[in-house]
């Protein structure tokens, strides 16, 4: 099937313009100086340019971008606001009560930190890496793999002009092979070639599944008596219930910018909640409301986020390739970073992807990578919190506060846990009760002022798809939807979904599942949620999707 298309050949294919992609590719080139050997690099990026799917808090640890380019500061990097106020807070319904800053472990500062938009930085790494000499295609998604003999050749990118029904419209392209020596697939969280990479090379055999949570975000502008540039204030309880894991950040950077979002772990159990309106409820707390009442919304996006931490991280390499970033699962969930964690796997992985090459290897299995990780800050990190995920899920919020605490200040000081290595149990899908189980939640009407609705919202993400394509949300039973999920759950993905993609209307007196699938900010929440893992989520045509600024 390749043959017939257009086929270009590489050292490195990177799918993916995030942090870890771009960061691959400048480790990449700058070892190709260091060391007088030429390799040809690409990045694959499915967005309209680079940047435009990028979406976190996001509070920067820069350490490893100090490695990557040591004088970010002299090329203009987007990374100017540092931390000046660090608060942590418990909400009740009217409340909101602050830990003492001498109660959090060390690890959990964020002083020396620096609030980013994480899509402006991978547009900036995006100039860096292009400046080197790395060849960059946006708007071209990576939609198949090259496997060939049981090793990873490269990718195919998506075809564009292929219309709903599947004929060939009259401007009709097939994707290009894209042919590497090794290819890095940093796709970012529940990505869908590295889902079928986990399933065809095993790698997550002997370790925990993955955990998620969909993170929701807005940005405002604030007038100048409301902002306090430097403020990082993370929190969690109310709205959610005390078994459901989650919580609110907001970070002031900028002249006037308030990055405000919201986070549901996707383990939770009740089909009614409704990880959109949790976020809306959560502004109208009176300690919120103060502070964004005045303001304008002028911007909003949605992603999955890993969780798992250091139990679920897999095997990251493969006869041809590797996982880095998020597409492996590097976030720290107490300290909610993972951006600084994706720039060093991606390091790493170019270093033994460019060692390899030297050594006139190709499509083996870069070990090197596994055991650089292995040793690497990244894991230490990782194994210090292992214990936060799994005691949050069991415990639940009240309880699991101060044995994580604990955990945390005694893996800190004396390198060591009472609790272990915890399991996190089943992955996030198979959790969830059935409606008749669980109480519904009313949630309030959107004021359209510091609440919204989700079309409303989406209108902010900018996102567009061409809708004349197929659907690139795929049911591998059409009938599950209404005869499984709306009886057994309510069917939920009316409300996992931050977009609107899903509804569940009465047409000719009998309900009918719709897929609104130009909606789809590509949050990848249905692929991971569906109780009967019917949905999965694959690449639309190339540049489809939001187009985020300064998110």
């Amino acid at each position: 099937m390749t043959d017939q298309r257009e086929s270009m050949e590489y050292d490195v294919v990177v799918v993916g313009g995030g942090p870890a992609g771009l960061s691959a590719a400048i480790r990449l080139k700058q070892l190709s100086a260091e060391r007088g050997r030429e390799i040809s690099v690409c990045v694959l990026e499915k967005g309209s340019e680079i940047g435009a799917h990028i979406l976190s808090g996001a509070v920067l640890d820069p350490r490893s971008l100090n490695v990557l380019i040591p004088d970010w500061k002299e090329k203009g990097a987007p990374v100017e606001t540092r931390v000046t106020d660090d608060r942590f807070y418990f909400y009740t319904r009217t409340r909101a009560f602050c830990f003492p800053h001498f109660l959090l472990p060390p690890l959990m500062h964020n002083r020396g930190n620096y609030i980013v938009s994480l899509s402006n930085l991978c547009r900036w790494l995006g100039q860096q890496a292009e400046a080197l000499g790395v060849e960059i295609y946006p708007g071209f998604p990576a939609h198949d793999l090259i496997i060939e003999n049981d090793v990873v050749r490269g990718v195919i990118t998506g075809d564009l002009g292929v219309a709903k029904d599947g004929h060939h419209k009259p401007d009709y392209q097939p994707g290009m092979a894209l042919r590497g020596k090794y290819t890095l697939f940093a796709e970012g969280a529940r990505g869908s070639l590295s889902k079928i990479l986990g399933e065809r090379f095993g790698l997550h055999e002997g370790r925990e599944p993955q955990k998620f949570g969909i993170g929701l975000k807005e940005l405002w502008e604030l007038p100048k008596e409301t902002h306090r540039k430097g403020l990082v204030a993370h929190g969690m309880g109310w709205p959610l219930a005390n078994d459901t894991g989650g919580g609110l950040f907001m970070y002031h950077w900028g002249e006037n910018y308030c990055s405000i979002g919201f986070v549901v772990h996707l383990n939770y159990k009740n089909p009614w909640i409704d990880p959109f309106q949790e976020f809306q409820r959560a502004k109208t707390h009176p300690a919120i409301r103060r502070i964004l009442e005045g303001s304008k919304r002028i911007g909003y996006g949605a992603r999955a986020i890993t969780e798992g931490g250091f139990q679920s991280v897999p095997k990251l390499s493969f006869p041809g390739g590797a996982l880095i970033g998020c597409a492996a699962g590097f976030v720290n969930l107490p300290r909610i970073k993972g951006s600084h964690n994706a720039i060093e796997t991606g390091m790493m992985a170019a270093e033994a992807a460019f060692a390899a090459i030297a050594q006139g290897r190709a499509n083996d299995t870069l070990e090197a990578y596994d055991k650089a990780y292995a040793a690497s800050a990244v894991a230490r990190d990782l194994k210090l919190v292992r214990n936060a995920k799994p005691l949050w899920s069991k415990l639940g919020t009240l309880l699991a506060l101060p044995f994580i605490g604990l955990d945390l200040w005694t893996n800190q000081l004396l390198g060591f846990s009472f609790f272990g290595t915890m399991r996190h149990g089943g992955p996030d899908h198979a959790g969830l009760k059935k409606a008749k189980d669980s109480p519904p939640i009313a949630y309030p009407r959107p004021d359209g002022k510091l609440t919204f609705d989700r079309l409303s919202s989406v209108f902010l993400s900018s996102t567009n798809h061409e809708e004349d394509q197929p659907v690139h949300l795929v049911l591998r039973d059409p009938a599950i939807p209404i005869n499984v999920n709306l009886p057994e759950y309510g069917e939920p993905a009316q409300r996992y979904c931050p977009a609107g993609v899903y509804e569940v209307i009465e047409e000719a007196g009998a309900p009918r599942f719709q897929i609104n699938a130009q909606n789809c900010v590509h949050c990848k929440t249905c692929d991971i949620k569906d109780p009967a893992q019917n949905i999965t989520w694959v690449t639309p045509e190339g540049g489809g999707g939001p187009n985020y600024s300064n998110m």
